[in-house]
């Protein structure tokens, strides 16, 4: 837990990565492994993960992104497209148990109720509520992303900062059912990046904390 701290500590929202840096396979794998274990409300993941590794997709979503984050987006070694259902239904959900007959070998009858719950829930929202349902799934998702990436010594990038329906077009998500909900950069931080060398700020713990 110590080292887990540690890397909390060392990370930062890197500003300018070395381009000529890239994560490796094995690493990249341990980092979808993160995304995919993350929590989520039934465990339904209502959310897809696009992972642009090419120069030339970079580039083009960078066209998307506000600020310096079009250098992140252009020189990071991948982007992570957190993108959410725009019509979560009982299709999603029957798929989902599905998944759960087959992976715990139990009858799909047997999750009726279960059932019953999520597809109940999903009804009682209209679908921009369901979306915002499904980013708050989407940045749980990003937040394992980031620290497993800090555990590795892996640079991160959380970014808001773009243009959704750009990057929904250029990726062709809207074909998908889906919709950009974060972004976030991994790679290596270039040595020019002064915000590596600032303190962390944050609130002091008798501060963020109350105790009842």
């Amino acid at each position: 837990m110590t080292d887990f701290i540690e890397s909390l500590n060392w990370r930062y929202a890197t500003k300018k990565y070395d381009a000529s840096k890239k994560v490796s396979n094995n690493d990249l794998e341990t980092l979808k492994e993160a995304v995919q274990l993350s929590v989520s409300s039934a465990g339904l993941q209502p959310y897809r993960v696009v992972v642009v590794e090419s120069d030339e997709a970079k580039n083009k979503l960078a066209e998307a992104a506000m600020g310096n984050n079009k250098n992140v987006f252009a020189d990071a070694s991948h982007l992570f497209i957190f993108a959410v259902e725009k019509n979560l239904g009982d299709e999603h959900v029957e798929d989902y148990m599905d998944n759960i007959s087959e992976t715990r070998n139990v009858e799909k009858e047997s999750l009726k109720d279960f059932e019953g719950m999520i597809k109940g829930s999903i009804d009682s929202r209209n679908e921009k509520e369901n979306q915002s349902w499904a980013g708050k799934q989407a940045y749980i998702a990003l937040s394992n992303l980031i620290n497993a990436a800090a555990v590795l010594k892996i640079d991160s990038t959380p970014m808001e900062g773009f243009d959704a329906n750009k990057v929904d077009e250029i990726l062709n998500l809207n074909d998908k059912g889906l919709t950009t909900s974060v972004i976030a950069a991994v790679g290596y931080r270039h040595s020019d990046d002064n915000f590596q060398n600032l303190k962390k700020v944050r609130k002091p713990k008798q501060e963020l904390f109350i105790t009842i």
